[in-house]
């Protein structure tokens, strides 16, 4: 079965990486790359753990092209208390490199992104356990 095109619309608001730097989601982060995005909270005990893990160990498997040619997107979807500390500390749990980014900011802004990846719930606990890969320069989703 082949994977399902999705309609994705990039939100370039400004949010917080895991360092507490200003970034743009379509600008700064992803560019002119290929893109795997999830969707996580730091307190989560049940798929999110999965999920990072699962990143953790394509962040193995893509070397060098990690950051170069693919990006690795973590985005939470608990911004009120997922702060760029918390992530930062969440991500070192999985050994997260330069090239796999965790975004947080102001709920409206994260909101807005979640929203664009059609990965918003009014409560994140309801969040949809996904992933989501995207060529950037040809804007195809799937």
């Amino acid at each position: 079965m082949a994977p399902a095109s999705a309609k994705v619309a990039l939100s370039d608001t400004p949010l917080l990486d895991q360092g507490g730097k200003r970034v743009r989601l379509a600008q700064d982060v992803i560019g002119e790359r290929i893109a795997v995005v999830n969707f996580i909270y730091t307190s989560c005990t049940t798929v999110c753990p999965v999920s990072s893990a699962t990143f953790a160990q394509l962040q193995k498997r893509l070397g060098a092209a990690l950051g170069r040619e693919v990006v690795l997107v973590s985005i939470t979807v608990d911004p009120l208390r997922d702060t760029p500390q918390r992530l930062r500390e969440y991500g070192a749990r999985y050994r997260a490199a330069e090239g796999w980014t965790w975004l947080t900011g102001a709920k409206p802004d994260v909101d807005g992104a979640l929203k664009g990846f059609g990965a918003y719930t009014p409560n994140f606990e309801d969040h949809p356990a996904m992933v989501l890969v995207g060529d950037a320069r040809a804007g195809k989703w799937t």
